[in-house]
């Protein structure tokens, strides 16, 4: 487990830039590591068998990081986004690889203001590795639309529940995964990347779902930040529960359902735009369904598995999630509003609110998925054939007025003025690091074992 937090001033409620000092305070800690950006922690678990163990573990390192954090005037903080905190601000952590990515990726390196968390699950055979990603990417827009917890960005409601998602895979490497179907077809694929320039290391490949052979694990990295145990063991048991239902199947010599990429593609799309309110593309014949709809059988199939793996309460708390995002969209929770910024004032309660509440079983970060539905943006886009104002509709139920606005923007055009002058001279850049000589091709030697878990 992997779980990123925010450092945010406890009067202020802005980011902290005070991470370094932090860690430093702390001491030699396995458990507690350092990021991209100076306003970040990483708390990590050990090796553990159910979600249950996993939380205890967490729970643990909390307790004495976040006693620091106070002591230091700040609190701890977990979504996917801050909601008004400005990128410009913030600072680099001093470490060779973080000033490699930004020299390379720039502007959108000083974007990745967001927080997540991370799971690894052990996988018995690495020839197994590579069918349950591209298969478990089926069950992409359930993780997202459970934990989306980024709608604002600077300020502003984006529109999204999941800006996050967006965000992140604007990074070279990062995003869907390729859907390889052997091992040999991953290893030639580091190989190129590698020979090429674009990765040093394996950690660089930055996909959603990725294999980490130097763990024998698959890494989930789909899940916006979540502020509480709670619904972390939820989503926890939940993606133990997907990846190991698909290795019993490999076992028992199924053949694993995928989907074609462009389907892959437009569901990522639909949980980061709609969250809860998303209806997702279900198989290779394009059948759809909401995804709550589908969470619920989905849910029903896991449970023997979780039984298992002594996670039955923990995989029972997902279904208490869409409720929990319902309730705190109202008057209680997050507001979302199309105002252009968002007054820090306004948001004094929400980091005291997330540390309050850390280790308490509620959910403690409103604003989540449902909250979408309430809001007006969509008014926004300028243009909309009938097609997509159809399709709009479908995925999300909107009051008359706003439909109404959506139809009057799609009556209008837009024309983009485009200046007239001579040609800008091409910029002297290049576009990947410099070419190293390519050692000679060697396996991976991933540690994939029974043993691990």
């Amino acid at each position: 487990m992997e779980w990123e937090f925010a450092l945010v001033d406890a009067q202020t409620r802005d980011l902290s830039n005070e991470a370094t000092a932090v860690i430093a305070e702390i001491g030699e800690n396995p458990r507690v590591h350092k990021e991209l950006l100076r306003n970040t922690v990483e708390v990590v678990s050990g090796i553990c068998e159910c979600a249950a163990e996993a939380m205890d573990d967490l729970r643990d390192t909390l307790g004495s990081a976040r006693r620091i954090v106070r002591d230091r005037g700040m609190e701890l903080f977990c979504a996917g986004t801050h909601p008004f905190a400005r990128w410009s601000t913030q600072k680099l952590t001093d470490a060779p690889r973080y000033a490699e990515l930004i020299k390379r990726t720039q502007w959108w390196g000083r974007q990745m203001l967001i927080w997540g968390v991370h799971v690894h699950v052990g996988i018995s055979s690495a020839n197994k590795v590579m069918p349950i990603i591209s298969s478990l990417l089926n069950y992409y827009p359930h993780l997202l639309a459970l934990s989306a917890s980024s709608p604002w960005w600077g300020g502003e409601d984006t529109g999204y529940a999941s800006n996050r998602a967006m965000m992140f895979q604007q990074l070279p490497t990062a995003g869907l995964p390729f859907q390889f179907q052997t091992w040999a077809e991953f290893e030639g694929f580091v190989y190129d990347q590698k020979k090429t320039g674009i990765i040093d290391h394996m950690d660089e490949i930055r996909w959603d779902i990725r294999p980490s052979p130097h763990l024998g694990t698959i890494e989930i990295r789909v899940c916006d930040g979540i502020s509480n145990l709670r619904e972390l063991g939820a989503l926890v048991a939940f993606t133990h529960c997907l990846v190991v239902d698909l290795d019993r199947r490999l076992d028992a010599g199924e053949t694993l359902p995928t989907m074609p990429p462009w389907h892959v593609q437009e569901n990522k799309w639909r949980a980061a735009r709609y969250g809860l309110d998303a209806v997702i593309i279900l198989d290779a014949d394009s059948n759809e369904r909401l995804v709550t709809e589908d969470l619920n059988d989905l849910l029903t199939r896991l449970e023997p598995v979780a039984k298992s793996l002594n996670c039955a309460d923990e995989l029972a708390a997902v279904a208490e999630i869409p409720a929990s995002a319902l309730r705190t969209s109202g008057s209680g929770g997050w507001p979302r509003t199309t105002t252009a910024t968002c007054a820090p004032s306004s948001m004094r309660w929400l980091p005291s609110s997330t540390s309050k509440n850390l280790f308490e079983r509620g959910p403690t970060l409103p604003g989540t998925a449902h909250a979408v539905r309430s809001s007006p943006a969509v008014a926004a886009i300028s243009i909309l054939s009938d097609r997509a104002l159809k399709r709009l509709r479908h995925n999300q139920p909107a009051p008359a007025r706003t439909a109404k606005m959506c139809q009057e923007a799609a009556s209008r055009r837009v024309v983009l003025a485009i200046p007239a002058g001579p040609a800008a001279p091409r910029p002297q850049w290049r576009h990947r690091r410099q070419r190293r000589q390519c050692r000679t091709h060697r396996r991976l030697r991933p540690r994939y074992s029974h043993r691990r878990s």
